[in-house]
């Protein structure tokens, strides 16, 4: 049929029920849009190509699976993008529904992509390895609460669907995954600039186990630093919190 490939990180999905609940749960949320990364042996693009009046697309970069791909479905003919989704432009004009086994060596950078298309982005479903899934939805307080978390849950309300056991891959992974699910925030989030907040976020995680003020001191005047939200570590900040101390950088 075909070969797995470590270099691409490859790990095929081949229970059902896995496959049924991620499509279960993408349908909870309507959708005219959709694109799947990383399709690989087609284990849910077998159930995604009969959801009906759907726009299906698939971005697979592995020309190996490219061809058993539209050997095994047809149907596949002209939307299956033979590129990897970190080099391709928005699929769709419109909103779009994200959905797939991310392949765990470029997951985060995924994540990020996402990031940048969150205007048109309606729902992602997305496999990720297990810690990677809880730290994306982690919450403050959490010791795997971090700037994954934080720039995430700024734009989308994460949902941690379930865990996925090893033995549901071909070849089984050596480590638990899982699944979660993100969707547009109802209520946006005022920061000063996202700019200011990407660096406000990243610049506090990068020494973690600093106070804040320890830790962002070139971002805030000595008087602002002298308030006393400042005393707490990066990990004890909520979102919200991160967004409104970007109006008081300098």
């Amino acid at each position: 049929m075909y070969t797995l490939k470590k270099s691409l990180g490859q790990h095929f999905l081949k229970d059902e029920n896995i496959c049924r609940k991620i499509v279960d749960a993408l349908q909870q949320h309507p959708f005219s849009q959709l694109i799947e990364v990383g399709p690989g042996g087609g284990a849910l693009t077998k159930y995604l190509v009969q959801l009906k009046e759907i726009d299906f697309r698939a971005v697979e970069l592995d020309e190996e699976k490219v061809e058993y791909l539209l050997k095994t479905y047809p149907g596949l003919k002209d939307k299956l993008i033979h590129r990897s989704f970190l080099d391709i432009e928005k699929p769709f004009a419109g909103k779009f529904t994200v959905v797939g086994n991310f392949p765990y060596n470029i997951s985060t950078q995924i994540l990020f992509k996402i990031l940048e298309w969150r205007d048109e982005v309606e729902c992602m479903i997305g496999m990720f390895q297990k810690e990677v899934a809880q730290r994306i939805a982690a919450k403050e307080g959490n010791k795997i609460y971090g700037v994954t978390s934080v720039l995430v849950q700024a734009f989308f309300s994460v949902e941690y669907l379930f865990d996925v056991a090893e033995k549901s891959f071909n070849p089984p992974p050596k480590v638990k995954s899982g699944v979660i699910r993100l969707l547009p925030k109802k209520e946006k989030l005022f920061m000063k600039t996202e700019k200011d907040f990407f660096l406000l976020v990243k610049t506090a995680f990068n020494q973690r186990r600093k106070t804040l003020r320890n830790a962002v001191r070139g971002l805030f005047t000595e008087e602002t630093l002298a308030e006393g939200i400042f005393d707490k570590r990066a990990e004890q900040l909520s979102v919200k919190q991160f967004a409104e101390l970007t109006f008081k950088m300098k």
